[in-house]
């Protein structure tokens, strides 16, 4: 029998702080009018969620063009026990922009492994607006009266 769970909802702060213990992830974003996940490795440099790309990859989509703000995208990660259940999901919901510096890019090349043997050409940066999560914990154990057992 599993034990009783109950959901709460993490601030902005602890979200992230978990998010940066983990290194794999989803990214969703638009492609071809319709809605597309990937799982990616990411980084998290401050409150940015940072994420390779390459060149012929789905994510190379997501270069906005010229001026625009970028691209919106949401960004999951998540840890939870597949026994009890237990764990924690954090959603990061914000715009995606290619990183410009090349040094920048250079370090989180470095930092960022690869799944496949193909060389990084860029990196994403999701800026997020909107960071929600929450954790799925046990149900304290009320003790028994005195007397029972």
């Amino acid at each position: 029998m599993t034990a009783a769970r109950h959901m709460r909802e993490l601030d902005r702060s602890e979200a992230l702080r978990l998010l940066s213990t983990v290194s794999l992830g989803r990214i969703v974003f638009t492609r071809h009018a319709l809605p597309a996940v990937r799982p990616v490795n990411h980084l998290v440099v401050g409150e940015d969620v940072i994420v390779r790309i390459h060149e012929d990859g789905a994510l190379g989509s997501l270069v906005a063009p010229g001026d625009v703000p970028g691209v919106v995208v949401a960004y999951e990660a998540d840890v939870i026990d597949p026994v009890t259940h237990l764990g924690w999901s954090v959603v990061v919901t914000g715009y995606a922009r290619v990183v410009a510096d090349t040094d920048e890019v250079d370090r989180y090349a470095s930092l960022l492994r690869p799944w496949v043997a193909r060389p990084m050409t860029s990196a994403l940066r999701i800026r997020p607006d909107l960071v929600t999560g929450f954790r799925l914990e046990a149900e304290p154990t009320r003790p028994l009266p005195a007397g029972r057992s």
